[in-house]
C-alpha cells in the first residue's frame, strides 16, 4: 500500500496561510501599514483603487531592506522580530510571525520598490501567485514602495465573496483607523481613487483622534490616567451626554496594539453605572501598557487577541479608573456656586441685639377629629407635655366600606376589567389576561412595528417622509460616511433623502415621520452604526437589515413614560404584526406570568 502522506508545496501552504491572514482587502492594508510602523517610518502613505480590488498601495520612508532581505521577506515565517521563542515573551513590535508577505504574495500580484537611507540603488522585485518573476537594480526613495495589484487574482472564490466597495472601503477605514490612532507621532494619509480621505499630521493623541472622528470629539473626551504595579492606563472616555445606541468609537490598545476584549469591555460599561441607560455605548480610547512578558499575543493569526496575566486585576484597576476619571470631572451633578441664584449673609454688627430663641405655641385645645372647630385660647406649653388621643380610628377608612362603595359607583373607566394596564420602570407594559399576568418589553414591540412598517416601505419603494425647509447639515466620521454610499438607495426608499457634499458633509432635505424633527441627524448616525453592527450577523440580507437598524434606532427608548392611550395603540400594532412574538433580532417581546407562577411566589 502506497503512503499517503506528503507535503504541500510552497504555493500551496501559502494560500492556506492566507485564508487565515489574508481575509479582504482590508487585511493587506493592516499588515502593511503594521510593517511600515515597525521600520521605524515617519510618514506612511495608502493609495486605495476599487477597495482594494484593483490596488493597494502602501509607501513609506522607514529603514528599507537590502537586496537580500527584500527577497527573503516573502519567504514563510521570514522575520527580522524574533530568533528563538522566549522571543514571543518580549515582544513589542506589530509584526512577529512571518506570515503577511508571503500570505499576500500567494493572492496576488505585488512589486516591492524598497531602498536603505546608506544605499545609493534600491531592489525591484515582482512576485505573482508566490513565484519571482523579476528582481533587479531600481532608483526609489528611502524606504518601502509595496504595490499590492489584483487581490485574489488566483482565488476566484474569494474574490467572489467579497462585498460592495463600500462596504470593503469601510473595513479599510477601520484597519487604517487602529493604526494610526496610537501613533499620533507619525503621519498617515489615505486616498481612494484619487480622493483625499485622510490625511493626518503629527501631533497629540487628542489631536489625532479628533482628526479620524472631527472636531467636536475634542470636547467629548474625557482624560484618563492612571499609573499602577500592574499597568499603566492612558487615553480618553466619553462624557455620558454623547453615548450612543450603537458601537463604532471603542478602542484598546496594549502596548500600540489594537486589541478586542469583551471582558474590558464591560469594566468600562460597569464604569458608568447608573449614568447611562442599559442600551447605549460610550465612547473610549484606552490604551494599557504591561510587560511583555505578563501577555500572550500569540493567540490569534491578526493578532487582535491578547491573553494577560492579571486579567481579572487589570479588570478592577480599569473600572476603577474609568469611576475616577468621571468623578474628578464632576460628571455627577453638583451646586453650582458661580450662579446668580446666590443670597447674601448678613454681617454682624456690634450694636445688633443678641437673638432669643423662639417662643413655641401650642394649641391645647385643639381637636383634628372635630367637625367643627373653633379657635380656643392659646398659651405656650412645655415639649414634653403629652395627652391621651382618642378618635383615631377614624383617620382611616375602613377597606370594607370603601370597597362596597366603588363597586355601587359607576364604571367611568375607558378600559375594562381585561384592558388595565400599566408601566413598570418605564420599560415593561403590564396587562391582566386570563391566565395572568402579560409583559411586554416596550422598545422591543415598537422595534417589531416599526420593522414590519419599514419592510414594507422597502418592499413597495413608495414611503413618503417630513421635508424640512432649513436641511439639516451633518459631517459623518469617515467609515459612516460610505455606509451611507452603500444603502442610500434603501434609505431612500424608507422616507429619507439627502445630498453629498465634498468633506464627508450630508444635507438630509427629508427623513421618515417616526423620526422627530431637530433629531434627523442624530438619528441617522445611529442608523449607520447599527447597520455596521448588523452587517456581522450571517442571516438577512441588506433590505432587512436597513430595517432593522431604522427599527432599532428609531424604538421608544427605555425609561420613557408612555400614557395609556399610548400603551393601548403599542399594543394593538403589535398584535397587528406578523410576528409580534420576537424582535427583529430575535429577542423575546411578551412574557406571561402565570397565575400558578403567582401562587408558588406566596407558598
Amino acid at each position: 500500500m502506497p503512503d499517503v502522506i506528503r507535503l504541500l508545496p510552497d504555493s500551496v501552504a501559502n494560500q492556506i496561510a492566507a485564508g487565515e491572514v489574508i481575509q479582504r482587502p482590508a487585511s493587506v492594508v493592516k499588515e502593511l501599514m503594521e510593517n511600515s510602523v515597525d521600520a521605524g517610518a515617519k510618514s506612511i502613505q495608502v493609495i486605495i483603487r476599487d477597495a482594494g480590488r484593483t490596488l493597494i498601495q502602501v509607501i513609506d520612508n522607514g529603514t528599507g531592506m537590502s537586496e537580500t532581505d527584500a527577497r527573503l521577506s516573502f519567504e514563510r515565517h521570514a522575520t527580522s522580530k524574533i530568533s528563538t521563542a522566549d522571543d514571543l515573551f518580549s515582544i513589542t513590535t506589530k509584526g512577529f510571525r512571518g506570515e503577511a508577505l508571503a500570505s499576500i504574495a500567494a493572492v496576488s500580484m505585488v512589486e516591492l520598490r524598497t531602498r536603505r537611507a546608506d544605499d545609493e540603488t534600491g531592489t525591484l522585485v515582482v512576485i505573482k501567485g508566490s513565484r519571482v518573476e523579476k528582481q533587479e537594480v531600481c532608483t526609489c526613495q528611502a524606504g518601502a514602495n509595496f504595490a499590492v495589484k489584483s487581490l485574489f487574482f488566483n482565488v476566484p472564490a474569494r474574490r467572489k465573496f467579497l462585498k460592495s466597495d463600500n462596504t470593503e472601503f469601510r473595513h479599510i477605514i477601520n484597519e487604517f483607523q487602529k493604526v494610526a490612532i496610537p501613533h499620533p507621532e507619525i503621519r498617515f494619509s489615505l486616498y481612494h481613487n484619487d480622493s483625499e480621505i485622510y490625511n493626518l499630521l503629527p501631533g497629540t493623541l487628542r489631536q489625532r483622534v479628533a482628526a479620524i472622528f472631527g472636531k467636536n470629539v475634542h470636547q467629548e473626551l474625557l482624560a484618563l490616567d492612571t499609573t499602577t504595579t500592574i499597568a499603566n492606563f492612558t487615553g480618553f472616555i466619553g462624557k455620558p451626554e454623547t453615548a450612543r445606541k450603537t458601537s463604532g468609537e471603542q478602542f484598546f490598545f496594549v502596548n500600540n496594539r489594537f486589541i478586542k476584549h469583551p471582558y474590558f469591555h464591560k469594566a468600562i460599561i460597569e464604569g458608568y453605572q447608573k449614568i447611562l441607560p442599559p442600551d447605549v455605548i460610550p465612547s473610549y480610547f484606552i490604551f494599557i501598557a504591561v510587560d511583555p512578558a505578563k501577555i500572550d499575543v500569540n493567540i490569534h493569526p491578526t493578532k487582535t487577541e491578547v491573553k494577560f496575566e492579571d486579567e481579572r486585576a487589570i479588570w478592577q484597576i480599569l473600572l476603577a479608573s474609568v469611576r475616577e476619571t468621571l468623578g474628578r470631572f464632576n460628571i455627577i451633578p453638583s451646586i453650582d456656586f458661580g450662579s446668580d441664584s446666590w443670597f447674601e449673609i448678613p454681617v454682624k454688627s456690634t450694636h445688633d441685639k443678641i437673638p432669643s430663641p423662639p417662643e413655641i405655641k401650642i394649641d391645647r385645645g385643639f381637636n383634628p377629629f372635630e367637625t367643627e372647630y373653633k379657635h380656643p385660647h392659646i398659651e405656650p406649653v412645655q415639649r414634653n407635655e403629652k395627652e391621651k388621643l382618642s378618635g383615631w380610628e377614624k383617620l382611616f377608612p375602613n377597606p370594607r366600606e370603601t370597597f362596597d362603595k366603588e363597586k355601587t359607583q359607576d364604571n367611568t373607566e375607558t378600559l375594562n376589567e381585561e384592558r388595565r394596564i400599566f408601566q413598570v420602570r418605564g420599560r415593561y407594559i403590564v396587562c391582566p389576561v386570563k391566565s395572568g399576568l402579560m409583559f411586554i418589553d416596550q422598545h422591543r414591540a415598537h422595534e417589531r412595528i416599526l420593522y414590519e412598517n419599514f419592510i414594507n416601505c422597502l418592499d413597495c419603494r413608495l414611503s413618503s417622509g417630513q421635508t424640512t425647509i432649513f436641511p439639516e447639515k451633518i459631517h459623518l466620521e469617515a467609515s459612516l460616511y460610505y455606509t451611507l454610499k452603500e444603502i442610500e438607495d434603501d434609505l431612500k426608499a424608507a422616507g429619507f433623502d439627502f445630498d453629498f457634499e465634498e468633506g464627508n458633509i450630508v444635507l438630509i432635505k427629508c427623513f421618515p415621520s417616526v423620526i422627530s424633527s431637530g433629531q434627523a441627524g442624530e438619528m441617522l448616525r445611529d442608523i449607520l452604526g447599527t447597520f455596521i453592527s448588523l452587517q456581522s450577523e450571517p442571516s438577512g440580507d441588506t433590505r432587512e437589515k436597513v430595517a432593522a437598524a431604522m427599527a432599532r434606532s428609531a424604538a421608544i427608548p427605555y425609561g420613557k413614560t408612555l400614557m395609556r392611550n399610548e400603551m393601548e395603540q403599542l399594543i394593538d400594532n403589535l398584535f397587528a404584526c406578523k410576528l409580534p412574538n420576537y424582535s427583529p433580532s430575535g429577542k423575546p417581546i411578551i412574557s406571561i406570568m402565570t397565575i400558578e407562577e403567582m401562587d408558588k411566589r406566596f407558598k
